[in-house]
């Protein structure tokens, strides 16, 4: 079992809501999973709560604002938690880092572990016109620890990220490729809404393995 939260705004100015957390760690201690992931983003202000996951500016300032709420996490729950790429459809005009960079930092200075969501980092490729093999060849593989796959719904001009659609031919090819690259971990395919039979579930599992399988 694994635990994965969309609610701490991690990457907010404010405080961590700290019932929130109480609850998390109440969580954590009764069912004790493997791993505890989070999002690299923000998604509270002012009382607040979007149901987006925020993008946040790759600033110091917002480096050293996430490090400290995500060693605040970890101080709370025991254990080393895990932190997310998120999808993004815009870019902020003021960068420190590239992403790759971002992550890394950020697991230097707080001793998080990273969750690569590959469905993300392919529609982040394609929204802000960089090559997901780049991005590949600067992120740390030995901080990673799990894969995310899913499927997304293209608009023409943007790749949206909906959790509702069979993993794409391009984010296939883009796994086989980071397992070559980084090495195999577990992966989880998210399907959340517009739920399919069960046995399309079990096909897109299936081709993970097949793909696994592949490289072994």
């Amino acid at each position: 079992m694994s635990l994965h939260g969309v609610g701490l705004s991690l990457g907010s100015t404010e405080m961590l809501d700290p019932r929130h957390l109480a609850e998390l760690r109440r969580l954590v201690e009764r069912y004790q999973p493997w791993v505890v992931s989070e999002h690299c983003c923000w998604g509270a202000a002012g009382g607040l709560h979007s149901n987006n996951l925020l993008p946040l500016p790759r600033t110091r300032d917002a480096l050293d604002v996430l490090c400290a709420h995500v060693g605040q996490t970890q101080d709370a729950l025991g254990r080393t938690i895990a932190l997310e790429n998120v999808s993004t459809y815009l870019e902020f005009e003021h960068a420190e880092f590239t992403e790759p960079e971002f992550l890394n930092e950020l697991a230097r200075r707080s001793g998080c572990h990273l969750l690569l969501d590959i469905n993300n980092l392919y529609i982040n490729s394609v929204n802000h016109g960089f090559d997901p093999l780049d991005y590949l060849a600067g992120i740390r593989a030995d901080v990673i620890v799990e894969y995310h796959l899913a499927g997304y719904e293209n608009r023409g001009h943007t790749l949206i990220d909906t959790h509702g659609a069979p993993v794409s031919e391009p984010v296939w090819a883009l796994y086989a490729e980071t397992l070559q690259r980084i090495g195999l971990r577990p992966t989880l395919i998210e399907w959340d809404t517009d739920v399919p039979e069960l046995s399309v579930l079990l096909a897109e599992m299936k081709r993970a393995e097949q793909t696994i399988k592949a490289l072994s």
